[in-house]
This record gives structure tokens, C-alpha cells and sequence, in this order.
């Protein structure tokens, strides 16, 4: 099991930051490899993205469940791969700072199993914090350029 937490201030009020990851259709396109997504209905939508970890490059598909909508604070979802056997979850959470300032953390937690779990899990122990980090830092700042130009 591989997880990481990032967190990060975001200069928006939490209203912002909740109306911006409270669709997907916003923030799929940021995943590190992004080639497309599909939403199937409200809380479910199938996403594709290059994956390259260590010397290997894969295409993934990984179906993305929303379990929880909390507004304005929590939206948990749980992955699985229609393609690798990988499964997991994650999160987004904010808090209330102040009026112009929240507080973001972005959560992915991804396993392997089956044949490829002993060479891919090591693997995503690297990319994981990684693809975290760059996935969270890219919602914030797109919610903060998005406030300035459109809210």
C-alpha cells in the first residue's frame, strides 16, 4: 500500500476551492499523464493517463468513484483499474483559513496486486508522493488563477 498527503494554502475562499473540485470535469485534466476521462454518471467517471514508472510506460485506466461529497469540505473517491490491477483511494479536504485563504490537502493511496505487485508497489512508493504533490499543487493553483480571472 502506497499513500501521500500533500497540503497546501490555496489564496481563495473555500467556497472557490469547493466549486472548483467539486467537478470533476475541473480538475481530471491536471492528473500527472492526463489523456482523457469519460464521466459515466454523478459519482463515477473512467480516466486514462500515462503512467511511467521507473523504466516502464503504461496507459492506465482507472475508474473514479466519488463516495462522499462533504461541501465545502471533503470529496473522497475510490480508484480501481479497469486495465492493472491496481485499486485505491483518495481525497480532497479544505479548511477555512480566513476570507481569501484555505487550506488544501490532496490524498492518493494506490496498491498492486497480482502478478506485477512485487515489481510495481516499490514503484509506486517513489511516484506516488510525486504524483500526489504535483496533482494537488496544480488544483491549487488553477483554483487561484481561476478566482483572479472568473469568480
Amino acid at each position: 500500500m502506497c499513500s501521500h498527503i500533500h497540503r497546501m494554502e490555496v489564496n481563495a475562499p473555500i467556497s472557490i476551492v469547493w466549486k472548483f473540485v467539486s467537478s470533476i470535469d475541473r480538475w481530471a485534466p491536471l492528473v500527472p499523464g492526463y489523456i482523457e476521462h469519460e464521466i459515466l454518471n454523478e459519482n463515477e467517471s473512467m480516466w486514462k493517463f500515462k503512467s511511467e514508472l521507473g523504466m516502464m510506460k503504461k496507459m492506465i485506466q482507472l475508474k473514479v468513484v466519488i463516495t462522499n461529497w462533504l461541501e465545502p469540505n471533503r470529496i473522497t473517491f475510490d480508484l480501481k483499474s479497469a486495465n492493472e490491477k491496481l485499486h485505491g483511494n483518495g481525497y480532497f479536504e479544505a479548511v477555512h483559513l480566513s476570507n481569501n485563504k484555505t487550506s488544501m490537502a490532496g490524498f492518493i493511496e494506490l496498491t498492486a496486486c497480482g502478478t506485477w505487485a512485487k515489481m510495481v508497489n516499490p514503484l509506486l512508493k517513489t511516484n506516488i508522493p510525486i504524483m500526489t504533490e504535483e496533482l494537488t499543487k496544480s488544483v491549487g493553483h488553477k483554483i487561484e488563477t481561476l478566482e483572479r480571472n472568473l469568480y
